[in-house]
């Protein structure tokens, strides 16, 4: 999920088609010659061998049978509570639901045609300020509660999976192993005992910030206050080690993904991130960073975000931005309508492609390797994806894509889902070498308004210092 901004929506111009992770303007690239990396740990996948008589559809069925394709990331609950307020009964995956006219991407039936065998279902909630807020404690929980309830009713279809042998035993079942990504740091309010309840409850990775930053962690799309991680942000990152939860990786600035591979005993994630060097938005992972994913045992999961992927569209965005902030300055929100859906009209959004996200998949194997690519939709967290990715029914299409430009059944194995199989079973490996570990009692230094009421002088000296005692 990206940006959701609380800003009336206007005449079809949609939340995400305007605020869409905070585009920069910077056509910059990260500086430095790009390499193949062949370090890091090696993938065992062995796909079934090729018959001579296949067409490259049917094998791309045979390897995702062996092979299970595993999603990063799909935003589906949050459509559910921003549109029925979280109640199942009124938005049946069981149903056809691709007729909306503001699209819905994710149902059965397309699941079953898009082959998925694993899904990342992402329990988000909105950031409104720096720091996040307690009151998202208990939103969290009713998105968690949103995708066990979902996953409940179609139980014939999906099923909870908490390790990477779960997911294996249910996709040879025949259904869809599902688990839960909690889309933001900010969930946990500054608590390593509220982290550990959330994985207690299924979840079983971590994006460290959204698109505001924390009081422990930078975020890619707001100011950097922190240089990366402060200590309270590393010791997150072992007591997620501890749990056997996956650090996720998107969303964050460049420092904050360094600092987190660094602190990580285990291999971490991009749930649903893209390549800088194609695509020179802030939410991509630059050539330097691609480096230390190969050193470190990663998986970039490369999304298919439109404004992530195509230049074009990401060159778009921020002129929509532009002239929409231009016209609601000058006409207010609900004048600026007529203006906005006129400008959209005579400047019609370019559109991404699939050939676009096999570019972005052929470079992160060519700097980091073929061990350390994945694939994150973020459907239904965003526009209709690109040409030939529209919903979660187009994945086979990709692969076909990977198969003309060479790639082999092995290496479509690994990028649809034995790479992130074997993350998975690092992170479990090391949560079990550190079950004897205590967990850890850390807390936050200075976090506004969690401290005992003080008198108003005191509440004047702790502002004139910025700290609390």
């Amino acid at each position: 999920m990206n940006a959701l901004v609380p800003i009336p929506l206007v005449c079809g111009v949609l939340w995400w088609t305007l605020f869409s992770g905070c585009a920069t303007a910077s056509g910059g690239r990260p500086p430095g010659p790009e390499q193949t990396a062949q370090a890091g740990a090696s993938t065992e996948v062995n796909a079934p061998p090729a018959s001579a008589s296949e067409t490259p559809a049917q094998r791309v069925a045979r390897i995702l049978a062996e092979t299970p394709l595993i999603d990063g990331h799909n935003d589906i609950a949050i459509q559910y509570f921003l549109r029925v307020e979280n109640r199942l009964g009124e938005l049946d995956l069981a149903a056809d639901l691709s007729g909306f006219e503001d699209p819905i991407h994710t149902d059965i039936s397309r699941l079953r045609r898009g082959m998925v065998g694993g899904q990342f279902w992402s329990a988000y909630i909105r950031i409104d300020e720096y720091g996040g807020s307690p009151a998202n404690v208990s939103r969290i929980l009713q998105q968690i509660d949103l995708i066990h309830r979902m996953v409940h009713r179609y139980s014939d279809t999906f099923e909870m999976a908490f390790t990477a042998a779960d997911i294996r035993r249910i996709h040879a079942s025949g259904k869809i192993a599902s688990l839960i990504g909690v889309e933001g740091g900010h969930a946990i309010n500054n608590s390593l005992a509220v982290l550990r309840q959330l994985y207690a409850l299924g979840t079983r990775y971590m994006t460290i910030t959204h698109n505001k930053g924390l009081y422990w962690a930078d975020s890619a799309t707001d100011e950097h206050r922190h240089g990366g991680l402060t200590a309270f942000g590393k010791d997150v990152i072992r007591e997620m080690n501890r749990l056997g939860m996956l650090v996720d990786l998107s969303h964050v600035s460049v420092d904050t993904m360094r600092d987190a591979m660094a602190a990580s005993r285990a291999p971490v994630i991009f749930s649903h991130s893209s390549a800088y060097a194609l695509v020179p938005h802030a939410r991509n992972v630059p050539d330097e960073v691609l480096r230390q994913v190969a050193e470190t045992g990663a998986v970039v999961m490369v999304t298919f975000f439109p404004a992530y992927v195509s230049e074009e569209r990401r060159q778009y965005q921020i002129a929509l931005r532009a002239e929409t902030e231009r016209l609601v300055a000058a006409h207010g929100e609900e004048g600026a309508a007529a203006h906005i859906a006129a400008w959209q009209k005579a400047n019609p959004a370019p559109r991404a492609t699939l050939s676009q996200v096999a570019d972005h998949i052929d470079h992160v194997r060519q700097v980091a390797g073929i061990d350390h690519v994945g694939i994150g939709g973020d459907y239904d967290g965003m526009p209709p994806g690109p040409i030939g990715l529209e919903d979660v029914s187009g994945y086979p299409g990709l692969f076909v894509e990977l198969l003309s430009r060479g790639y082999s059944d092995d290496d479509i194995a690994k990028i649809a889902g034995g790479n992130v199989l074997r993350v998975m079973t690092e992170v479990e490996a090391v949560a079990e070498a550190m079950k004897d570990t205590p967990p850890l009692e850390t807390q936050m230094d200075m976090v506004p308004d969690m401290a005992p009421d003080v008198d108003a002088d005191a509440d004047a000296a702790q502002s004139a210092t910025g700290s609390r005692q």
